[in-house]
């Protein structure tokens, strides 16, 4: 059989009720060289028998057995594609534009440096389109981003909508696929790792569709342990940190750093994912900064970033006074932090420090 230029991976478990939506978006598309691999997971509900209902000879039915899990599944299906292009998208999602492959094999056939591409999506919930995902913009125009640049943004969250994304399979094959250790988060890192050593192309028109349901990936996750959500979200800057250290990208390295004491102080300081509480405390920030920096050198660094992020949380909360004391805790760690002394004294002014700390952050 003739090697396609692009493999379609579709991972698929108890969502065989949206697989043709997903499937015949891609079969519309413009550029046609191309296969379909339905990974079915195991699945008890009746995907085989949809995955068969496609009389063309580009779609291919894989089953499991036993059920591999999502990451596993996944890899499974990467290491099986033969295309020299990967897409892996769920089958609740779906291609919103018939010229999308098109626009992107053409910049990835001229551009080897290129890793992978992406571009900004549209919500779907309930059927509808709900409107542009504001996360995934990245601007409004088309760029090549040089993939520093883009660590930038992606250091700080993952703003690169999985559905989206068409990668090399050479990013697979010498950078690895997903860590089975990253169930949260195993995305975020592959996008985070490959922008480290190629560039990445952007599109700005949502050409994508994203399905906001009880069954999708990330509500599952996230429904079963919300604990794992938070460790990962620690995790993938800190691993990034030390692969751009390995690599000698020194200014990525610091980049990520910053990341992790940003990431560390919204999860003491905030109630993230909706919880009712916040997602850290500080002896498990401890536990975490012990086990993963390097020197104490660097745990100081830290640590004075996280309690300037806390101060900030908290002021931004309202709590001045608990503001206060983290700005000094943070002041303590590095004395040479001339914003957090700023910020400090303002808030010992009173009311007309903080009448000028807002006239500040408005003007910018």
């Amino acid at each position: 059989m003739q090697i396609p230029t692009v493999s379609f991976v579709i991972p698929c478990y108890k969502l065989a009720h949206l697989l043709p939506e997903c499937v015949n978006s891609i079969l519309v598309q413009t550029y046609s060289d191309f296969e379909i691999l339905i990974m079915n997971d195991c699945s008890p509900d009746n995907t085989a028998e949809v995955a068969r209902s496609f009389s063309d000879p580009r779609v291919r039915h894989i089953r499991n057995e036993p059920n591999l899990g999502h990451l596993r599944n996944y890899n499974k299906g990467i290491g099986m594609s033969r295309g020299k292009y990967v897409w892996l998208i769920s089958a609740d999602d779906y291609l919103r534009k018939p010229y999308i492959l098109e626009r992107y094999v053409s910049v990835l056939e001229s551009r080897p440096e290129v890793g992978y591409a992406f571009c900004s999506g549209v919500g779907v919930c309930d059927g509808r389109e709900v409107g542009v995902l504001e996360y995934s913009v990245h601007g409004q125009r088309d760029w090549v981003w040089e993939g520093h640049r883009l660590l930038k943004t992606l250091a700080y969250s993952n703003t690169v909508l999985a559905a989206s994304g068409l990668v090399r399979r050479e990013c697979y094959d010498k950078l690895g696929a997903f860590p089975l250790d990253m169930p949260w988060a195993g995305d975020w890192y592959l996008w985070c790792l490959y922008a480290l050593h190629y560039d990445v192309a952007y599109f700005a028109e949502p050409m994508v569709c994203y399905r906001d349901h009880g069954l999708s990936m990330t509500n599952k996750l996230f429904k079963e342990n919300v604990a794992t959500c938070v460790e990962e979200d620690v995790r993938v800057p800190w691993t990034i940190k030390r692969k751009a250290d390995e690599a000698g990208f020194q200014e990525v390295s610091k980049i990520f750093l910053d990341s992790v004491a940003s990431i560390y102080g919204k999860s003491i300081a905030t109630k993230r994912y909706g919880m009712a509480n916040p997602s850290l405390t500080f002896d498990q920030f401890e536990d975490s900064l012990c086990r993963n920096a390097t020197s104490e050198r660097e745990r100081q660094w830290v640590r004075s970033r996280v309690y300037a992020e806390v101060g900030n949380e908290y002021y931004w909360q309202g709590d001045v006074a608990l503001a206060k004391k983290f700005y000094r805790s943070a002041l303590k760690q590095n004395p040479w932090m001339l914003a957090v002394h700023a910020k400090h004294l303002l808030l010992s002014l009173g009311r007309p420090g903080n009448y000028v700390r807002q006239a500040i952050m408005s003007s910018r």
